[in-house]
């Protein structure tokens, strides 16, 4: 098939769970670019993603690339879509918010590509007032959301912040895919 999936992964532990989403993409023919955020590879290396994309990582706004245009500028415009898994509150705010200071997050104020976001955090995060008025500011200026889930958290405790398993996020993907090619 060879969609440009964009695949944003930002600072969480559920960066792992990336590396499956990749596979996924990977498996179906997608041609996979991965953005990370500077505290995503606090969790996962760029190699990890590198390796399972067969594709360069991403990480600097300002590292050199091999086209002509600004990074932020090509990877937006190459992308069919734009997958943000896991999207942590910063990212989320950042998005809801149209701040645009790392890669990814140019990436989304430039890109016309439809955008998927996957939360991932702690359940007091997720559950802030402020973090459910960004999800809600984001969503209505049409960013697609994939809910969080129940489920053991990082921090020891059970409740819903848990980012939506991988197939869910994949099919999630490939169903906004196929609308979009109708």
């Amino acid at each position: 098939m060879n969609r440009k999936v964009l695949l944003g992964v930002t600072g969480s532990i559920s960066a792992y769970k990336a590396c499956e989403l990749v596979r996924l993409f990977v498996k179906n023919g997608d041609d996979v670019t991965v953005v990370m955020t500077q505290n995503a590879c606090e969790f996962v290396t760029p190699l990890t993603f590198k390796t399972l994309s067969r594709n360069q990582v991403y990480v600097d706004a300002f590292a050199p690339s091999s086209s002509w245009k600004p990074s932020h500028i090509a990877l937006a415009e190459e992308a069919d879509i734009v997958v943000i898994a896991p999207a942590s509150a910063n990212t989320i705010a950042k998005i809801a918010n149209g701040i645009a200071d790392n890669l990814l997050t140019d990436i989304v104020v430039a890109t016309k590509a439809p955008i998927l976001v996957a939360p991932a955090m702690n359940s007091k995060m997720w559950e802030n007032s402020v973090t459910q008025e960004n999800v809600a500011r984001m969503q209505k200026n049409g960013v697609l959301l994939i809910d969080t889930k129940d489920g053991e958290l990082a921090c020891g405790v059970s409740g819903n912040g848990c980012l939506a398993d991988p197939l869910t996020i994949y099919e999630a993907a490939q169903i906004t895919l196929s609308e979009e090619e109708d």
